[in-house]
């Protein structure tokens, strides 16, 4: 099986004043589809800066992405803006939910933004809601759910438009130890009954259980990558 996503000699540096900080150092990882991906590390490791590269927020300042086959390194905005909307979804550490909306209309939203038209919308937001546990709640607005339940919210939007890869930036670091263990088991769920390829970061060390491979960083290097055998063997669903 091919990797979803290489990176070769991937580095990032950001100047600041005189001085230039080397955030990233030649990075070289494999991301196997149908898989969950951990990248961790110390805060200032550079795992936040290379989630930022991999799914196309950021620009690397030297090396190649290959994600699918393409080399998207120096893909125009224009190219990099539709590979977000069709092939790559996002949970950030901060949920970000339209406050005004439902949950149902946060998804449906979502499905707008990436052209499905709306017989098809209804039917995937309930479907992404219900796969989360939502389908009662998914007339409810953030305000009258709880920080689990927004998080959930969040990753049916981003399983919505069926992408490729999913981008987890510290999916339960607001959230309390039974909320926190409800969206892990979701996305053990997205890989194993979705096929969807997760990359995560997190501080979570339970994490390091229901990861299939589990990289490293320290000082913007690479110090180990590991393979779980047993990833999410014992876990409950």
């Amino acid at each position: 099986m091919e990797p979803i996503m290489t990176t070769q000699g991937l580095c990032r540096d950001f100047q600041t004043g005189s001085e230039t900080v080397h955030a990233l150092r030649d990075i070289n990882l494999s991301i196997m589809p149908g898989e969950l991906t951990l990248l961790r590390g110390r805060s200032g490791s550079g795992k936040t800066t290379l989630m930022n590269l991999l799914s196309t927020l950021d620009r690397p300042t030297a090396g190649q992405i290959i994600f699918n086959g393409r080399d998207i390194t120096t893909l125009p905005d224009r190219a990099c803006d539709e590979i977000r909307r069709k092939e790559i979804g996002y949970i950030f550490q901060s949920v970000a939910l339209i406050s005004l909306m439902s949950a149902y209309e946060n998804v449906e939203f979502s499905l707008r933004i990436s052209g499905y038209p709306a017989k098809e919308r209804q039917q995937r937001a309930e479907e992404c809601l219900n796969f989360v546990g939502l389908g009662k709640r998914m007339n409810h607005r953030p305000s009258e759910l709880s920080g689990g339940e927004q998080q959930r919210v969040a990753i049916a939007r981003a399983l919505s438009h069926r992408p490729s890869v999913i981008f987890a930036d510290e999916p339960t670091a607001e959230l309390d130890t039974r909320m926190g263990l409800q969206v892990m088991r979701i996305l053990c769920n997205l890989v194993e009954q979705e096929g969807v390829t997760v990359v995560m970061t997190s501080h979570d060390p339970q994490m390091g259980e229901i990861a299939d491979q589990v990289i490293t960083l320290a000082d913007g290097e690479m110090i180990e990558a590991f393979r779980n055998e047993n990833a999410r063997g014992g876990w409950q669903r």
